[in-house]
């Protein structure tokens, strides 16, 4: 018993000390990045991350200042049109992507299989094959340069449609027939039963939505082309050029485009792992 009782202690300290390396291996790079925030940037490109000089002797703000001030204030103007784009994408991307799960999940129609087996198809497809196409219908319906030419292409998500589909099939399907004796629409039952039976799955897709259109670069670059409408992750790119390089605006700009998503994942997290593990076991 003793032997045992000492084996499970040394198996609890190992695993304790294995998930604090890990996490110091995780925490670092980001809080290298924090501490550069507050040094000229050209301090990190001339002695890398080290720990003698990973702590400035002062504290500065001045990156942070010159981010509303450099260039007009044109961080900014990249900090709105990123928040735009982003809410825009996750909104309809929400919405529409709900709509089709629900159906292709709940109701039975001729040919429901099919199009759930075309969804699954249309996930396999890389975004890259996609580009010539969607650049010229774009082109052809007068969207280059605009909010909606970098928006239309994920107005519907076949990978949130996937996982609608799968956390609808679980709903009872008693709650639809109740609403149905009681006189109420399909679009009301949608709106007041099996909306809020999926909030989990709500949650979930809000964060991967919002983070992957927080982080569009490729499409965005391709779209947007006057310096006024790139979102973040272009306008961060084009401070890199052979002409200089603007690190101190980079790495504060950096640090401060991670805060929105953070502030997503923590509001959506309550949902996040319930909503993920519903819809992953469930169909």
């Amino acid at each position: 018993m003793a032997s045992m009782s000492r084996r499970r202690v040394l198996g609890g300290a190992t695993k304790y000390l294995l998930l604090a390396v890990l996490t110091v291996l995780f925490v670092f790079p980001i809080f290298a990045l924090l501490m550069a925030c507050f040094r000229p940037g050209r301090d990190l490109m001339r002695y890398g991350i080290a720990f003698k000089t990973l702590i400035p002797e002062s504290i500065s703000f001045k990156n942070f200042a010159d981010l509303a001030t450099t260039r007009e204030g044109i961080y900014l103007v990249w900090f709105k049109n990123s928040l735009l784009l982003t809410a825009i994408q996750a909104g309809l991307a929400l919405a529409l992507s709900s709509f089709v799960g629900y159906g292709l999940g709940v109701y039975k129609f001729k040919g429901r299989n099919f199009i759930f087996v075309l969804v699954l198809a249309v996930m396999l497809v890389p975004m890259q094959i996609l580009i010539l196409p969607l650049y010229k219908l774009m082109t052809a319906l007068g969207l280059m340069n605009t909010y909606w030419g970098v928006v239309a292409p994920y107005v519907v998500s076949p990978f949130a449609i996937f996982f609608f589909r799968q956390y609808a099939i679980g709903i009872p399907k008693d709650y639809l027939d109740a609403g149905r004796i009681d006189g109420l629409g399909e679009f009301r039952i949608f709106a007041r039963l099996t909306a809020p039976l999926m909030g989990p799955a709500y949650g979930a897709m809000a964060i991967m939505i919002s983070q992957q259109a927080w982080n569009g670069f490729l499409w965005p670059l391709i779209v947007m082309r006057t310096g006024d409408m790139f979102p973040l992750t272009i306008g961060l790119n084009s401070l890199l050029s052979p002409y200089g390089n603007n690190y101190d605006m980079l790495i504060s700009g950096s640090c401060a485009a991670s805060v929105p998503i953070i502030i997503v994942f923590f509001f959506f997290q309550r949902f996040f792992i319930s909503g993920m593990n519903a819809g992953g076991i469930k169909g």
